[in-house]
């Protein structure tokens, strides 16, 4: 079984602790897995020359999870080898007054890639369902009404010509704890302490629920939705690097035909 086969979602989801810490693809050895994950990242890289010279195509990414499921180790792990002319991440926050005043796509259409561009959202559109409806603002009757324009719109991405991919890193309870103790007994990680991750996580299993649902309404093979376990960060790079490497040997990507005529040249 392939990883796109291993961690694709499957309906209905129930996210379960003990499996957040599932290593499917690890050979028991971390710096065999961390070295194998590099090479997946030289793989991505080497594909995204080629993505990049086509010229017809664009590549999104969405990273999805609580708060320490290693969004932003992701991308450090995974990502970096890419050449930062054909790459961008952003990230979606709470929302500025502009934003607020207008329909909660406006601002993530205009950060969707453009042609030859690939794109990692680091956070994304599921945000405008899930915080909303966890603190109340938003009823079940509005959340079906906002998955069905979720749908619509990565559809419509998909049918212009982006290919999408949608990880959410699942991650224990136990190990956010942990991983939030972490940093505040460390004084150089006290940039990263976020007072409101402590508060969210009385929610923890409102969110899960909402997690569940999201991705069952969501998941289409045009925009597929791979749940990673992510309480080994190790593992978690090494999952999403092999779905990243799998899906992008899938695209049956080439370079442009030759000219003919440079063959010809000569260079004085």
């Amino acid at each position: 079984m392939n990883a796109q086969e291993l961690f694709r979602a499957k309906s209905p989801l129930k996210l379960k602790d003990d499996a957040a810490n599932d290593k499917p693809l690890s050979i028991g050895d971390k710096l065999a897995d961390q070295a194998r994950t590099a090479e997946l990242a030289e793989e991505i890289s080497a594909w995204q020359d080629i993505f990049y010279a086509e010229n017809r195509r664009k590549l999104l990414i969405i990273l999805q999870g609580m708060d320490t499921s290693g969004k932003d180790g992701t991308v450090r792990g995974v990502f970096h080898r890419l050449d930062p002319l054909g790459v961008r991440t952003t990230s979606f926050r709470a929302p500025s007054v502009a934003e607020r005043e207008r329909d909660y796509l406006w601002r993530v259409h205009r950060e969707v890639p453009a042609q030859r561009e690939m794109v990692v959202f680091n956070r994304s559109h599921y945000e405008d369902v899930l915080w909303p409806a966890v603190h109340g603002q938003i009823d079940a009757k509005e959340c079906k009404r906002r998955y069905r324009q979720i749908r619509e719109f990565e559809r419509m991405l998909s049918e212009t010509g982006t290919v999408l991919l949608k990880f959410f890193l699942h991650i224990s309870r136990d190990e956010q704890r942990q991983r939030l103790e972490e940093r505040l007994a460390d004084p150089e990680k006290h940039w990263k302490v976020d007072l409101n991750d402590l508060e969210e996580r009385k929610y923890w299993e409102d969110y899960q629920r909402l997690y569940e649902k999201a991705i069952d309404e969501t998941d289409a093979d045009h925009a597929p939705w791979y749940v990673i376990p992510a309480d080994s960060k190790t593992h978690r790079n090494l999952a999403i690097a092999s779905v990243m490497g799998e899906t992008m040997q899938d695209m049956k990507l080439a370079y442009p035909p030759p000219n003919p005529d440079y063959f010809k040249i000569k260079v004085k």
